[in-house]
């Protein structure tokens, strides 16, 4: 499998923006979205007698315990996919833990409270970043880690009845693993919708429309403007 950094493929965008997503990339994005605040609303049901309501929300609770693996299986699908697509991307780089010295003040968003101007020289301080920065990277390997973790243990609790005996530990073992890793992944998904709508502007249209701006890129993920341009150079 390449190393090098995923390039998308030219398409038509909007004077002065870049294409972030291409649709193949959104589109696996909102299928593993969804499926997992399927699988996330079906699970708290299943969890607990106290959240069993949700289940009347999802058709009642033969159905949401019937549909419930099938959306697992999209959402495996669906990360998959993306880890195929992703990875040259998401490997971790020197760059990405000079970046990490400074994501305090870019989790506090210390440059809002600047002029525009300013603000964007004023990041110049932090590392330059490529496609995806380091705490997108950590989230992306938590919930694909994660999501393989419920995956399995999940086929395994779909089909318990044809464990033979001396296999009744595993049973068990999934019974313990999968709400864990339901759980770890549930703080990802939390911290990933905070990030990508109350923090960072601009991210959450990105995998609505695919593109950017370019001072969006600059701003945010200068190396990876750069190369992007540095492409479209050597094309002319």
């Amino acid at each position: 499998m390449s190393t090098k950094p995923h390039m998308l493929k030219p398409v038509k965008v909007l004077p002065g923006n870049v294409l972030r997503y291409n649709f193949a990339e959104r589109l696996m994005h909102w299928a593993a979205a969804l499926s997992y605040i399927y699988l996330l609303l079906s699970g708290l049901a299943f969890w607990t007698p106290w959240m069993w309501w949700v289940a009347m929300m999802l058709g009642g609770g033969p159905v949401a315990r019937a549909v419930h693996p099938w959306m697992g299986l999209i959402f495996t699908a669906a990360i998959i996919y993306m880890y195929r697509m992703w990875l040259p991307d998401m490997r971790i780089t020197p760059t990405d833990l000079e970046w990490k010295k400074t994501i305090k003040a870019y989790v506090r968003n210390e440059e809002e409270e600047m002029h525009p101007v300013q603000a964007e020289r004023g990041f110049a301080r932090f590392a330059p970043v490529d496609r995806f920065n380091l705490g997108q990277k950590y989230l992306f390997w938590v919930m694909f880690w994660g999501g393989i973790v419920l995956f399995v243990s999940g086929m395994i609790l779909w089909f318990t009845e044809y464990l033979p005996p001396s296999l009744n530990w595993l049973r068990l073992l999934a019974a313990i693993v999968h709400p864990v890793a339901f759980l770890v992944t549930l703080a990802g998904f939390i911290i990933h919708v905070y990030m990508g709508t109350a923090v960072v502007r601009g991210g959450f249209s990105s995998v609505i429309r695919g593109e950017v701006s370019e001072g969006w890129a600059r701003y945010h993920h200068r190396l990876w403007l750069e190369r992007i341009q540095r492409a479209e150079a050597a094309k002319k």
